[in-house]
């Protein structure tokens, strides 16, 4: 096998990752954990060699006050009380002296690195925007028309006040029915898909249970209230919604040590070493980030490219400025004549459909006799600013058909296009049609945009004020960093790919478990200025490329309308990115 190129970077996740449970080894799996507060003072004290283990009175204090009794983390009324479970054996017992030799040397690892980490980190924070795309003095404005207008209603002010008021008297009431032994109906729920509150504790518990619904409620009507605001240009409304819900999000109690009973649970059992070991993957994190906090989604030496991912034999056959093409032999007798070229996105890696084998596209279409090419899109640093979309065009789909026939002698070829490559495509095949150029047989597009009317909550982003500091940064450099597009993408879905890492990792003190796909999408690369620049304008904030001429690609004016190669759309129903109504639309134009 030849090794694939290493230099090549890009990549964006889809959809939402779901963190799995594995029973094995116990990870994210709370059954298989300890349910109780039992012992607190116990565990929380060094006691020295001779400290009585048992609940009896310390014989040199005949007057002690009785053993604090257990405290389970579940209040459920039971006819018996229940018996708190033995605590875990360990080797070293707390007062042992390697206990505190190992500790003080944790502490004193994560002192000596977080100095420099720490202040390097404010360093950067205060000369760059942390936010991604996003600009927060844009974020201010929208906000402050917002007040404007509530204020100028101050009847529905009142009214919004005295509903949240209600909702919390009936929820008070509900609780004081549980602590006084008897039961009530919760006021609110989680959403289903909503894993933060998955901890038996959350309902088991009435305190936590109060904590829960108060929060959900507060969230339910701030956000309802922000909603609900007059006057607002849609544009706006939609900036508020979005950013609203990251405030609420990142207020939650499951988001901080003493109102997350699994956290708690966590540091209570391993005596504050979930915290220590926390700190330390910040830290790390930190370091890894160069100063900007780059949050692990996976554990980032599980695999290695060629190794365990990306392993189906390929090689490269082509390379200029933008791509390498890779081909990969089909592993059948007979083969198919027409081969496949597959255009994935520069923002992404190209072994996006190659991750393992027992579920790499490539793997399969090898398999069915296919000859498989696929575009490895170059990593792109200030060399490359001035690339444009008409560039990606050229030396990237237009050269590859050129190889491809060099390397197979077959002149035509089926291609499929994944998100921005999709768009990409789109573009070429109209371009094509203009030059009366048929080589492309037909055409699959894997969520993939050409109408952006309706873009999702992306278009938060894409107004003149956010543009033009965004063009200003990437003027700095020449390109935007893959980090950068990385927060935004992660912004979509805070609670499943940014708090839920926060608490695994930070707070419980955890690493995270391999998963391919997270690798993947934490594999990112850079755009080019000129070429990033023309793609938000021309396309997410005119929309123009649905317009027949609205833009022109080495001077070619494109007409999706003249495409008439037979096509296959694929598109997710819980796309983030790329919404299926968006996706949909482009079955309207060819």
């Amino acid at each position: 096998m030849t090794a694939f190129p290493t230099r090549w970077p890009g990549c964006r996740v889809r959809g939402t990752p779901r963190r799995c449970t594995y029973p094995d080894t116990g990870v994210l799996d709370p059954d298989q954990r300890v349910t109780t507060f039992a012992n607190v003072k116990n565990r929380l004290t060094k006691p020295s060699g001779n400290t009585p283990r048992s609940n009896e009175p310390h014989p040199s204090r005949p007057n002690a006050p009785e053993a604090a009794k257990t405290t389970v983390i579940s209040d459920k009324r039971k006819t018996k009380p229940a018996e708190a479970p033995a605590a875990p054996h360990r080797k070293n017992g707390p007062g042992d002296s390697t206990d505190t030799a190992e500790l003080s040397r944790q502490v004193i690892e994560i002192a000596e690195k977080s100095q420099h980490l720490v202040t390097d980190f404010l360093q950067r924070q205060s000369a760059e925007n942390s936010m991604g795309m996003a600009n927060p003095l844009s974020i201010g404005a929208a906000f402050l028309e917002m007040t404007a207008r509530i204020m100028a209603d101050p009847a529905r002010l009142v009214q919004a006040q005295l509903s949240l008021w209600n909702d919390y008297m009936t929820l008070w009431q509900r609780t004081a029915q549980r602590f006084l032994g008897g039961t009530a109906e919760p006021m609110i729920e989680p959403t289903a898909g909503d894993r933060r509150f998955r901890d038996k504790a959350w309902t088991d518990n009435t305190l936590f249970d109060f904590i829960k619904q108060s929060y959900l409620l507060t969230a339910r009507w701030l956000q309802t209230a922000v909603k609900n605001v007059e006057g607002i240009d849609e544009r706006t409304a939609r900036k508020i919604d979005f950013y609203t819900r990251q405030f609420v999000d990142a207020l939650a109690p499951s988001n901080f040590l003493m109102t997350n009973p699994e956290v708690l649970r966590a540091t209570i059992e391993s005596r504050g070493e979930n915290l220590l070991n926390g700190l330390k993957n910040l830290l790390d994190d930190l370091e890894r980030g160069k100063g900007r906090l780059a949050i692990k989604m996976t554990d980032m030496e599980a695999f290695r490219i060629g190794e365990n991912i990306a392993v189906t034999p390929g090689k490269v056959v082509y390379q200029n400025d933008l791509i390498q093409l890779i081909q990969y032999e089909p592993s059948t007798e007979t083969v198919k004549r027409r081969p496949l070229l597959i255009i994935p996105p520069w923002i992404n890696k190209f072994y996006i459909l190659d991750l393992r084998p027992n579920n790499s596209f490539i793997r399969w279409a090898v398999g069915q006799g296919h000859t498989v090419f696929v575009i490895s899109w170059v990593n792109p640093d200030e060399r490359l600013a001035t690339k444009t979309f008409a560039d990606y065009m050229r030396e990237g789909p237009l050269a590859a058909l050129d190889a491809i026939e060099q390397a197979t002698g077959e002149r035509e070829a089926n291609v499929i296009g994944y998100c921005l490559g999709g768009t990409l495509l789109a573009c070429t095949l109209a371009y094509m049609a203009a030059k009366r150029d048929d080589r492309i047989k037909s055409a699959t597009y894997f969520v993939t945009m050409v109408d952006f009317a309706e873009a999702g909550e992306l278009s938060v982003f894409i107004d003149e004020e956010q543009l033009s500091a965004l063009e200003a940064r990437m003027n700095e450099k020449g390109y935007l960093e893959g980090r950068d597009m990385a927060t935004t993408f992660n912004m979509l879905r805070a609670n499943d790919l940014i708090w839920s890492f926060v608490v695994n990792n930070y707070l419980l003190g955890k690493s995270p478990f391999p998963f391919d796909l997270l690798y993947w999408n934490a594999d990112s690369t850079r755009m080019p200025a000129a070429m990033h620049s023309f793609y938000l304008r021309n396309m997410y904030q005119e929309n123009l490329l649905v317009k027949p001429g609205g833009i022109s690609l080495d001077g070619v004016a494109i007409d999706l309308r003249t495409i008439k190669t037979p096509s296959f759309l694929l598109s997710t129903r819980e796309d983030h990115i790329a919404p299926w109504p968006s996706t949909y639309a482009a079955t309207q134009l060819y």
